[in-house]
């Protein structure tokens, strides 16, 4: 029941301590999720109210089916702007019909979800790397900092999905600062940095919000062009059945592909921040799409368009000390009375305090350590998380993550197709065989002997590098060698290009007049060479469990002993039996 009720897991162990938590951090991102919401209803081309209506049946069914416990669910920008970009193509007219074609596009993103999490799809995420993670919250981090300077200049700033054109607009308005706004959106950043060094258990984001709104109300600084949420609209929404037809699904499928994918990345990639953030880990991506799937099918009967996990609320649900799903649950009750009977009270929030929580929460999760360790680590994963950042400011967000998991895998490719290649030594007076190049004069090295190990699998990337590699130093011995051991210990595969290309060198190496040994093969490796035949050219008697085996039988024959070679050749007569 668990693996399907995820909230069972900390429901049992829920202590006393963590509601007040949970509370208050629920109820800090309700006050930016409300104003939020209508905002990004109006972006996808939606009435206001669709926004606040996306805030309530999937947050509450994600808090019963999702994973990660942070995460805030609800209408995003980069959705409500593919919404946009999606329906816009298609010819519809009059605002119900629109309305009517983003229920149903929200019903088709929650089904594809549902399919691929029932599918078992989730392992899409092992191909978020760390870097990719870290330069794709980064960028978005940016983002949205600089989308909320309109809100804390007062000014009207014109939007844009691109970092360096929000950057270019943001230096445009800066002529028309309205300084009420300003001056209590700073004050707002000050506040919150101040408690938050003072003591983080203060709530000092509900605080702000609280003397924002009073500062409105008692000095009435709507009248100086102070800018303020204003009226939230009042209802529920009712139950309605999407129309979903066979025209309607061949319209919207690839509009609705591209949102379902879209929507997991960031939840997945939102959730694992968080969680490494906390070092926690609860996510479970099959489990997530599942969470996501129905919470869109069955928000679409209840006139939600898409939600998924929100980067700036995901952000201040932490910082505000969340520590369930139980958060979310207070913050859909803040949304549903809101939306019967405290919309008065929200009349008068300025927007640049919302701007200022935002910033400040976001700001957390653009890491520059990690950046740093890297130079020093390793630089390829380096250039892979500046490969995503850069795509995600100037190309997009989606865009970015892609982009960074394709320069992932080409730096995987390279290193498995160059992997590294060591010649081994004896260390003086032991039994030990390591590479030359790392213990210098402490290695014996032999002419008439050749070690060598190779530190990947074999396959078709890599295997005429194998080749070129060993010959080379078969090569550089010279004309005193006799003998060649290959150390197989890092090889955990070889694909049947590997296998051919291995079985070659073997018979090149032979009509040398020289010998060949494997050493170190584990047990799959050697139901490989069995199976593909690798055994006619190398013969049984030249596998070896350690190289100082191979070795002494390359000194002397009759040194192997009868257990040394049971264990050398254990699945030798199970494969056979299996072949024939």
């Amino acid at each position: 029941m668990q693996k399907i009720f995820p909230f069972l897991g900390w429901l049992g162990s829920y202590r006393k301590r963590d509601f007040l938590k949970d509370l208050v951090a629920g109820l800090t991102v309700a006050v930016v999720l409300i104003p939020q919401g209508m905002a990004y209803a109006m972006i996808a081309g939606l009435p206001p109210v669709y926004g606040l209506y996306a805030s309530i049946v999937p947050i509450l069914l994600y808090a019963v089916l999702g994973t990660s416990r942070q995460v805030a669910m609800g209408p995003v920008a980069m959705d409500s702007l593919l919404v946009a970009a999606g329906l816009g193509t298609l010819a519809i007219t009059g605002v119900e019909n629109y309305i009517a074609m983003a229920l149903v596009l929200a019903f088709l993103v929650g089904a594809i979800q549902l399919l691929l999490g029932i599918s078992r799809m989730g392992f899409l995420v092992r191909f978020l790397s760390r870097p990719v993670i870290s330069g794709f919250t980064s960028g978005a981090a940016l983002i949205i900092i600089f989308s909320q300077l309109k809100h804390l200049m007062g000014t009207d700033v014109q939007e844009s999905q691109f970092f360096h054109q929000q950057v270019v607009n943001a230096f445009q308005s800066l002529g028309d600062i309205n300084y009420y706004d300003f001056t209590l959106g700073v004050v707002g950043i000050v506040l919150i940095v101040l408690f938050r060094k003072w003591d983080k258990r203060i709530p000092g984001v509900l605080i702000v919000v609280l003397l924002g709104i009073l500062s409105a109300y008692v000095f009435d600084l709507e009248a100086h062009g102070l800018h303020i949420v204003g009226v939230v609209p009042e209802g529920l929404p009712a139950f309605q059945v999407p129309n979903i037809d066979l025209g309607n699904i061949k319209s919207l499928w690839p509009i609705a592909i591209t949102l379902a994918l879209v929507g997991y990345l960031e939840t997945i990639s939102i959730g694992k921040a968080i969680e490494e953030k906390n070092s926690t880990d609860h996510i479970d991506p099959n489990q997530e799409l599942v969470a996501l799937g129905v919470s869109n099918i069955v928000g679409s009967f209840f006139q939600s368009y898409i939600s998924t996990a929100s980067f700036s609320r995901s952000a201040i649900n932490n910082d505000s000390g969340a520590r369930t799903h139980l958060s979310s649950i207070f913050s859909v009750v803040l949304v549903v009375l809101t939306l019967l009977f405290l919309t008065p009270l929200f009349y008068y929030l300025p927007k640049a305090v919302l701007a200022s929580i935002i910033m400040v929460s976001v700001f957390g999760l653009i890491n520059i350590i990690y950046p740093r360790g890297l130079w020093q680590q390793s630089r390829g994963e380096l250039v892979v998380l500046m490969a995503t950042l850069a795509a995600t400011l100037f190309i997009g967000l989606p865009q970015g993550i892609l982009i960074g998991v394709l320069f992932s895998l080409l730096l995987m490719v390279y290193k498995t197709s160059n992997p590294h290649f060591a010649v081994l030594g004896n260390i003086r007076n032991s039994d030990y065989y390591k590479n030359v190049k790392r213990f210098g004069d402490e290695v014996v090295l032999r002419d008439d002997l050749l070690i060598i190990r190779f530190d990947a699998q074999l396959y078709f990337g890599n295997s005429d590098y194998f080749k070129n590699e060993l010959l080379r130093q078969i090569n550089l011995k010279g004309k005193s060698l006799k003998a060649v051991i290959l150390n197989a210990e890092a090889i955990t595969y070889i694909d049947s290009t590997g296998a051919n290309i291995l079985s070659r060198v073997i018979d090149t190496i032979h009509n040398r007049g020289l010998q060949f040994y494997i050493a170190g093969a584990i047990g799959p490796t050697r139901d490989t060479i069995y199976q593909s035949g690798i055994i006619n050219s190398l013969e049984k008697e030249y596998l070896f469990v350690k190289t100082k085996e191979a070795v002494a039988y390359y000194d002397d024959p009759k040194t192997i002993s009868e257990i040394q070679d049971k264990v050398a050749h254990q699945n030798s007569s199970r494969v056979t039996k299996v072949i024939s």
